[in-house]
């Protein structure tokens, strides 16, 4: 559950610090209060959308943070994402600058706005306002009866995600078979060409990395005269000539060591041309097997130039270099099989068959479960309807066959009928204002109560609703509080009655004229003076006093 949250200079807010309790909270205060506001802020923690313009003005930047217990569930989150857990909890912080630049954290370790909604979910479920409009359309309803599914079997949401994954395939299969139907030629012409292209490169037969080998080799035939020349050359003068360099520094080195006799200084001198007259030797075993194994061998030079041609000229005509065309034919060989799979109409046509026959069975199975959904969704909210003073009225979840498509075999689509003895219809063109917003709150209610989700968050649902109504709302809201955590943002005193905690949200002006939002945690003598106002606007009587002890009081 939501433990603290804490706002710094985000909108109208200077700096708010809220600890909450378990159970049913409410949210009031007078319209542009910043009740919202709040939802917000902690929607940004959780990893939601912000820019500069969240930023108070005058301020350099919004800082939120919002403090959780976790689950098991977003205890292993953490941990498989290397966050600690502090204090058995998650920390989830978001800080937006005044040029719009966005930094996250979890438990104070660097995350980024994904990380934060991938955990907010485990951790928070807000339902909007403006929830009961979003029922109108039919990709929202399929959205919440799928949700209600996924939640009630597991592998539903795998399943609904594998249905629009075969039907993508299957989808592609199908242009590709008509578009091989209609320009056959051009695919065939195409196949032709890669043949060609493909035959030429698999007879020069370039292996990987062989330009550069033969460059080298070619290299070396064709200086061999100069390399035998400069060998022997160097051999002579070493060891050959009439006066070799090597006879001469070991006549030197005799020389030196008769000398070192007399005096010992030139021993340094004699222990640094030693090794060189060495190292010379080495160099004339070394010139002898060079000489040994370089030939002239002018047939292997013509077979290396006409290689080096046939390769330079095949890598001119591709317009790659020598180098790539090892890849070059790696690809075009690959871009044949292909063509020449999708040149094959019958192999096509099995292939689409299978692929179709796949997505059959996956969708027929996410029918049954939305079926089963459905039934058990219409049955809870008829019996929340009746709470809430649509007695005798209806709901059901209408599963209507249609095309196949990404998301099944059918359309859902919600029908309510209002009173007893009517046929349901369609949500959209039955449903009043009332109705509407009476029947958003209960699939709320029934849909918040199947989730696993800890903290629930209503932001002004109750709009529309009034009177009788609005008290059962407050019990449906106070009851689903004794198993989770409940925030509401109420105008409703009927519902802010029903909260175990009750916080107030005023605006005020600060001494240099700027407008700021605070928030107070009421006591027993405020909340009678808040849902005082609440009934009876800015004037407040004896009457409307008593009328708010007597709700509090029930």
């Amino acid at each position: 559950m939501l433990r603290t949250l804490t706002i710094r200079d985000f909108v109208i807010v200077d700096t708010i610090e809220l600890e909450f309790a378990s159970g049913f909270s409410v949210f009031t205060g007078e319209t542009g209060a910043g009740k919202s506001i709040l939802i917000d802020a902690l929607q940004l923690a959780l990893g939601g959308r912000g820019d500069a313009s969240v930023v108070r003005e005058g301020a350099a930047k919004a800082d939120i943070s919002a403090d959780f217990t976790v689950s098991a569930a977003a205890g292993a989150w953490l941990d498989q994402n290397e966050f600690s857990i502090e204090d058995g909890g998650a920390l989830l912080r978001r800080v937006i600058d005044n040029a719009g630049r966005s930094k996250a954290f979890i438990n104070g370790i660097a995350a980024t706005a994904t990380q934060l909604r991938d955990l907010g979910d485990m951790l928070v479920d807000i339902h909007g306002q403006h929830a009961h409009q979003s029922l109108l359309k039919s990709e929202a309803q399929r959205a919440l009866l799928d949700n209600q599914a996924g939640l009630r079997d597991a592998a539903a949401a795998a399943l609904a995600h594998e249905v629009a994954a075969i039907h993508k395939q299957w989808r592609a299969m199908v242009r590709q078979r008509e578009e091989f139907e209609k320009d056959a030629r051009n695919v065939l012409a195409e196949r032709e060409r890669l043949e060609w292209q493909v035959g030429e490169l698999d007879k020069l037969a370039v292996k990987p990395g062989e330009w550069a080998d033969i460059s080298n080799e070619h290299s070396r035939l064709s200086h061999a005269a100069s390399l035998l020349e400069g060998a022997q050359e160097a051999l002579a003068a070493i060891s050959e000539s009439d006066h070799p360099i090597l006879s001469q520094l070991a006549a030197l080195n005799t020389k030196l060591g008769k000398l070192v006799d007399v005096d010992a200084g030139l021993q340094g001198v004699l222990d640094c041309m030693e090794p060189a007259r060495i190292q010379l030797q080495e160099a004339v075993y070394a010139l002898n097997d060079y000489l040994d194994r370089v030939e002239l061998d002018p047939e292997r030079l013509r077979q290396v130039d006409a290689r080096l041609e046939a390769i330079h000229g095949t890598a001119r005509k591709f317009r790659v270099t020598p180098d790539e065309l090892p890849d070059e034919h790696a690809l075009l060989s690959a871009r044949l099989l292909q063509l020449a799979d999708a040149t094959d109409l019958d192999g096509l046509r099995k292939q689409e068959a299978l692929v179709e026959a796949r997505y059959m069975e996956a969708a027929a199975k996410l029918s049954k479960i939305r079926a089963a959904a459905a039934k058990q969704l219409g049955s809870q909210v008829t019996a929340a309807m009746q709470e809430l003073n649509m007695t005798g009225g209806r709901f059901a979840v209408g599963l209507n066959p249609c095309e196949p498509g990404s998301s099944g075999l059918e359309q859902v689509e919600f029908l309510v009928a209002g009173h007893a003895g009517v046929a349901p219809r369609p949500l959209a063109k039955v449903a009043s204002g009332g109705e509407l917003a009476r029947i958003a709150l209960a699939i709320s209610v029934i849909t918040s109560n199947a989730t696993t989700t800890p903290t629930l968050i209503f932001d002004e649902v109750d709009s529309g609703i009034g009177g009788a109504v609005a008290e059962v709302v407050g019990r449906l809201l106070k009851r689903l509080g004794q198993q989770r955590q409940v925030l509401c943002v109420t105008h409703l005193p009927q519902v802010a009655s029903q909260a175990n905690q009750h916080f107030q949200v005023a605006k005020g002006t600060t001494p240099a004229g700027k407008t700021v939002s605070h928030i107070d945690v009421l006591d027993s003598k405020s909340r009678v003076e808040e849902v005082a106002r609440m009934l009876g606007g800015l004037e407040i009587t004896a009457i409307t006093r008593k009328h708010a002890r007597e709700l509090l009081a029930s």
